[in-house]
Order: structure tokens, then C-alpha cells, then sequence
């Protein structure tokens, strides 16, 4: 930072130093060559126009100045053809900085630097212009400014909608973001919860008369608990902490649940008194994360919905795996869907964004002959094979 500031201020003093050369060591050249020598030396302003602009704009304005009064335009005979005066090419650089200010600063700034060189400007042509050449001179002048100021506006406003667009990236991955983890909460947690509350509600019918069933339930809403405050803790940790630290990276690489785990998921459900039949088709391969997550999610939250809803203590997981899609299929012979239950929930939202996401098919409803099903098909990517070309 030291080293650029360094470098921004010494191209200044160049600037001023060249001009000074200019002006000193070459008063017979042309106003053309006085002209378009302070538009090149205002290039060395670069760094300077970039930190501090209006100073930028302050220093072409002097040296535009210092060119037009110290070798004032000379008008030799009445009869001279109109043209337009060389001297007056070190208003060019005034332009350029001045676009600049207008593309990137604020419009209060932008309004007093186009008054302050439009005054200039004005005073400058119209000081040291003769005759014919005051017209010309002026209404090139003019122009220049204008071109600058249509450039500088065309430069802010794709800043601008640079910015907006941005921002609504930035918005749509935080609404993306916060609809993940609500879905990986909901997912989590839903199933957990209903298994307490079954387990509960048992172990409280059963306490007096059966106490070694009470036990079991107590045992099974503890392990549960402890299974669901284990997750919770990761998912915590995994979004508090912004840069993964050695110490808590084997926490963090915790392994996603998949169609591996259905098993133990079918245990769980059993116990909160709900037997799952789970039956596989096809060749089990392994399957990409983001696939194998969203299978086991759907399978769990359909569980979740047959223990709180269907009122059925049966079940059926059908998992399939084809050549070119996954399939998943939860059946149950219970009650199907109610007016209060499956429709106002978060889960089969939550299962229609995952499917959704990985371009695949949703289907749930009440079967004909009684009950509820979910089927979802996910489109599997195609293995990739090594071809031997014949050459």
C-alpha cells in the first residue's frame, strides 16, 4: 500500500515537472505540440486519479490553464481560415478525468467537477479564442465535454447495474443457503422428534403395568436424543466456523448419511412401532453424495410421515437401481393423506426442492386400494468409460 502511494504521488510530480519542461524549454513549438504534450504527461496522473480524482481533475485543469495563458493562441491576419487551436488539446485530459469522476463517484461530486470545468473551460476559450475561431473552438469544447459526460453516465450506470446484479446473486445463494439448512434441520430433526413422542406417549401408557417396556422406551427416546443433539452439534459447528480448523476437521468430515444407513433408519422406526420392509433392486453401486443424501432424506421423511400419520404399523421401502435413475418408493396401507397432516407440513415441500434439484421426479398421493406412497425418481449420471479409439 506504502510502495502504490509512493508511486501514485511521484507520477504527479512528474506531471507537474514535464509540464514545466514543456512550457520552458520549447516556447517557439506550435500549440498543437504544447497541446497534445500536457495530454500525454496527464497520463503519469493515472494513480493519483484513481485515489484522490477531484485532485486529478484540479491538476489537468492547472496544467490545461498553464498551456492556454503562458503561450496564448496567436491570430495573424483577419482573413485566416476558422480552425481549431492546438493549446486547446489539454482540455482533452480535463474530459477524461471528468468522465471518470462521473462513472465512479457520487452525483454531488459529479455536479460541482462538471460546473468547475465547464467554467473553466468557458472562461479559458473564451479568453484566449480570436475571432472566427471563438465559435469553433467553443463548440468543439462543448461537445468533448458532453461526449465525456454521455460516457461517464453509460460507465455508472453499468457500475450500478453491476452492483445490483451482485447483490442479487448474493441474495438468491443466501436464500438458497437458508433453504438447505432448514431443509437439513427439518429432515433431521423431524424424524427424531416423532420417535420421541411415539416412545413417550408408550412409555407413559405402559409405566405402572409393564415397566421393563417403559425402560425400553426411555432407552429408546435417550439413544434418539443423543443420535439428533449429535447432529445438531456438527451442523452448528460446520456453520459458525468460517475457515476449517485442524482440531475440529475429523468432526467436520463426519461422513453425510446415505441408502447405507436405510437399515439402521428401518431399526429406528421399528422401535417407535412401525415395521419397514426395505428391499433393494438392481446393482447397489455406490451413488454421488448429493444423490445418496437426497434418497435417504426422502426415505426418512416418508418414515416420519407414516409414525405421525398414517396410523398404520406397516410399511414398505423399495429401492431400485437402474441404468440411468435411482428410484425410491415408500408405501404404506394406513389412513393416506388428511386435511391437517402431509398437506400443511414442511416435509414434502422439503422432498419436492431435493428432487427438484437434481432434476428428477416427485409423485406422492393416497393409493387406490388404501394408504399413502412416495416415489421419486433421480436421474443418475453416466459412468464414465474409457474408449479406446482406433487410430
Amino acid at each position: 500500500m506504502t510502495r502504490t502511494k509512493a508511486v501514485c504521488w511521484l507520477g504527479g510530480v512528474l506531471y507537474f515537472l514535464i509540464l514545466g519542461l514543456l512550457l520552458g524549454g520549447a516556447p517557439r513549438a506550435s500549440g498543437t505540440v504544447h497541446g497534445v504534450g500536457s495530454l500525454l504527461a496527464a497520463s503519469l496522473l493515472a494513480g493519483v486519479l484513481r485515489r484522490v480524482p477531484l485532485l486529478a481533475l484540479a491538476m489537468t485543469l492547472f496544467g490545461a490553464m498553464s498551456v492556454v495563458t503562458v503561450f496564448p493562441p496567436r491570430y495573424e491576419h483577419a482573413h485566416r481560415a476558422v480552425s481549431f487551436q492546438g493549446e486547446f488539446l489539454s482540455l482533452v485530459a480535463v474530459d477524461l478525468v471528468l468522465a471518470f469522476i462521473i462513472a465512479t463517484r457520487t452525483r454531488r461530486a459529479s455536479i460541482v467537477a462538471v460546473a468547475v470545468s465547464f467554467t473553466v473551460q468557458l472562461l479559458l476559450i473564451g479568453g484566449f479564442a480570436h475571432g472566427e475561431n471563438l465559435t469553433v473552438n467553443g463548440v468543439i469544447a462543448l461537445l468533448a465535454m458532453a461526449a465525456s459526460c454521455m460516457a461517464g453516465l453509460l460507465g455508472r450506470e453499468r457500475r450500478e447495474h453491476a452492483v445490483a446484479l451482485h447483490a442479487q446473486e448474493v441474495a438468491k445463494a443466501l436464500t438458497a443457503e437458508r433453504l438447505r439448512i432448514a431443509r437439513e434441520l427439518h429432515d433431521m430433526i423431524a424424524h427424531s422428534i416423532g420417535i420421541i413422542a411415539i416412545q413417550a406417549g408408550m412409555g407413559s401408557r405402559v409405566i405402572r403395568t409393564q415397566p421393563a417396556q417403559a425402560r425400553e422406551a426411555l432407552q429408546a427416546i435417550e439413544d434418539t436424543s443423543r443420535q439428533t443433539l449429535s447432529g445438531l452439534r456438527r451442523t452448528l459447528v460446520a456453520l459458525r466456523r468460517t475457515e476449517p480448523e485442524p482440531a475440529a476437521l475429523g468432526q467436520a468430515l463426519v461422513p453425510s448419511p446415505g441408502l447405507a444407513d436405510i437399515e439402521r433408519l428401518a431399526v429406528a422406526t421399528a422401535d417407535a412401532g412401525v415395521r419397514v420392509d426395505v428391499r433393494f433392486s438392481g446393482e447397489q453401486r455406490p451413488l454421488p453424495d448429493d444423490i445418496d443424501l437426497a434418497a435417504y432424506r426422502i426415505v426418512q421423511e416418508a418414515l416420519t410421515n407414516v409414525v405421525r400419520h398414517a396410523g398404520t404399523a406397516h410399511c414398505q421401502v423399495s429401492v431400485g437401481y437402474g441404468a440411468e435413475e435411482l428410484s425410491v418408493e415408500i408405501t404404506d396401507d394406513g389412513r393416506g393423506a388428511t386435511g391437517s397432516g402431509l398437506a400443511h407440513g414442511f416435509g414434502l415441500v422439503g422432498m419436492r426442492e431435493r428432487v427438484g434439484m437434481l432434476h428428477g421426479r416427485l409423485s406422492t398421493g393416497t393409493r387406490p386400494e388404501g394408504g399413502f406412497r412416495v416415489a421419486a425418481r433421480l436421474p443418475l449420471p453416466q459412468p464414465v468409460a474409457v474408449r479406446l479409439e482406433a487410430r
